[in-house]
């Protein structure tokens, strides 16, 4: 029997359990510099070696931490489900996990690409990167990140992996976020959704619509057990 789709979109507070600091977090790494200048377009013509340094940092903290039980428990769905993530993280902590279907939204910190061959996309690690550093064509190389002022190149690809959804997800995110926000808008009405977070995000009432008031390492494992019980029910 061919399984059911599970599409997931998480966000920052997945992450955040882990150790990662947040854009919004009092306190958070981001507080330190105006966001665009460290994550914009803009910001990095105006200083390239500026947006380096932030991100090596970041790239150095992701480094350090380790899944939570939100994360694990999504591995568990891949034995009865179709699991897709959508992740508005740039973090590798899915992967950790061992979920082995993840669209990276915002893009990857492990990974650096060309300035002038966005084709060219290097696995980086957790290495500094330079001013010099460049790519075989010989141009700079940045972060695989997506910027303030850039288009999200794999936002089309999400949209229709949420329109065949079987079950929805969204763990851990404002919902203030677009285009990632919209992609609760091409979930089917008949689709039961689940939005779990701590502070759960002000959404229009929807039908089969579940909202879990709960960080994502205690909601996930709820859900994800509710789900594993109906996959385990006698069809027919």
């Amino acid at each position: 029997m061919k399984k059911k789709k599970i599409v997931v979109l998480t966000g920052a507070g997945i992450s955040a359990e882990s150790g990662i600091k947040t854009f919004r977090d009092s306190g958070g790494l981001w507080e330190e510099h105006d966001i665009m200048d460290v994550a914009s377009i803009e910001g990095w013509h105006r200083n390239p070696s500026l947006v380096l340094e932030f991100y090596n940092e970041r790239r150095k903290q992701a480094a350090s931490v380790q899944p939570n039980p939100g994360h694990t428990a999504l591995v568990e769905l891949e034995q009865l489900y179709e699991v897709t993530i959508i992740t508005q993280n740039v973090d590798n902590l899915h992967e950790k996990a061992g979920s082995t279907h993840i669209i990276h939204l915002h893009g990857e910190l492990s990974k650096v690409r060309s300035t002038k061959y966005p084709e060219l996309i290097y696995e980086w690690g957790e290495k500094p990167l330079h001013l010099g550093d460049t790519c075989e064509k010989g141009a700079q190389l940045r972060p695989h990140i997506v910027w303030f002022g850039e288009a999200v190149p794999l936002i089309e690809k999400a949209a229709s992996l949420a329109s065949t959804a079987d079950f929805f997800l969204v763990i851990g995110t404002s919902l203030l976020v677009y285009p990632a926000a919209g992609l609760l808008d091409y979930v089917g009405d008949a689709v039961p959704k689940y939005i779990i977070d701590p502070h759960l995000p002000n959404v229009p009432k929807r039908p089969h619509l579940h909202l879990i008031e709960a960080l994502a390492s205690v909601g996930v494992p709820q859900v994800v057990k509710e789900l594993i019980g109906l996959a385990q029910l006698p069809q027919g």
